[in-house]
């Protein structure tokens, strides 16, 4: 096994609060064990260009409580191509760089698994998304943050639709994953809750909404956009079921990926920083270090990449019994 000495991190895929916490764990670990730390700017496309830096202490000093990267993210289509991995190897072998550790979701692993087969470079990951669709950890490093994100903004909708009795469906991200829904559904009490792992009983929806308490001043449904149907066909079929409701339509948006990480957003992306320089050290590669029930474990890329399709059903009951 070849001595580490020199190692890069870089963020892929969709930015995530607590991205940042990540970076400046991994720099500063790396620097704790007297390795040369480098920081690769905008992802893959980033090692593809020789886009390079050196890092220090003082290059990710008051970063922790920033949303986004400091490392930019982008896509890469070079990179998918055996030439732009070839041209990324090459690029990495000019600054004697070892190691990786690389911070995404499913892309960035998918991607860091054919670069490990192609150039024996050890790469560890550390999970980076708002979706929390990862296998292998309890958590990914930037969906507490977004959850919060959308309680804030649906209790302050609320506040409009309990003023003029109004209903609000309310768009969250989740093209695949229906987990931040599911979560902020339940603490703002959302009458319902729509998710893509789930079929969409609409039947059973307008018959909860008739059935509900009259003298409701506000009623909010929150779609996960991956939703079969999404917010703004919701909306149509509660207007065409209930003519007399006040509806309204809000889709979220990209506010859910920024702001200032929350407090367990920036403890596991340290935790998970320090514990990829460490498991690199180790010989680990091709691995993802996530949390599990409050411990590091680490989990094949192949495995930690495969969606989680099964909803816990306890969290859809609560919905259902807590909504009267």
């Amino acid at each position: 096994m070849k001595t580490i000495k020199n190692i890069a991190v870089l963020t892929s895929g969709g930015d995530s609060p607590g991205m940042n916490a990540g970076i400046r764990a991994v720099v500063r670990t790396g620097i704790y064990n007297n390795l040369n730390v480098f920081g690769v700017l905008r992802g893959y496309d980033g090692l593809v260009k020789g886009e390079i830096i050196p890092m220090d202490a003082k290059s990710v000093a008051n970063i922790i409580q920033r949303g986004g990267t400091i490392l930019k993210t982008a896509r890469s289509d070079e990179f998918r191509t055996y030439e732009g991995r070839k041209q990324a190897y090459e690029n990495i072998q000019k600054l004697g760089i070892d190691a990786l550790v690389v911070i995404g979701g499913d892309g960035t692993f998918t991607g860091a698994s054919k670069f490990i087969e192609e150039f024996d470079i050890p790469i560890i990951g550390m999970p980076g998304t708002i979706d929390n669709d990862l296998a292998g950890t309890d958590f990914t490093i930037g969906y507490d943050t977004a959850i919060n994100t959308v309680v804030d903004a649906v209790d302050k909708i609320r506040d409009t639709a309990e003023s003029h009795d109004r209903v609000f469906i309310i768009e969250v991200m989740g093209r695949d994953s229906g987990l931040i829904a599911l979560r902020s559904g339940i603490s703002t009490g959302a009458e319902a809750v729509l998710i893509p792992e789930l079929n969409v009983d609409y039947d059973a929806i307008m018959k909860r909404l008739d059935k509900s308490r009259k003298n409701k001043s506000s009623r909010i449904i929150i779609v996960a956009e991956g939703d079969k149907e999404g917010g703004e066909v919701v909306s149509d079929k509660i207007k065409e079921n209930f003519p007399h409701y006040d509806v309204r339509l809000s889709i979220l948006g990209h506010i859910q990926r920024g702001g200032r990480p929350s407090c367990m957003d920036r403890v596991l992306a340290s935790r998970l920083g320090v514990a990829s320089v460490e498991g690199l050290l180790e010989g680990r590669r091709g691995e993802m270090a996530g949390l599990i029930c409050g411990q590091v474990h680490f989990t094949p890329f192949n495995k930690a990449i495969k969606h989680i399709d099964k909803i816990n059903e306890n969290l859809t009951r609560i919905v259902e019994i807590l909504s009267l």
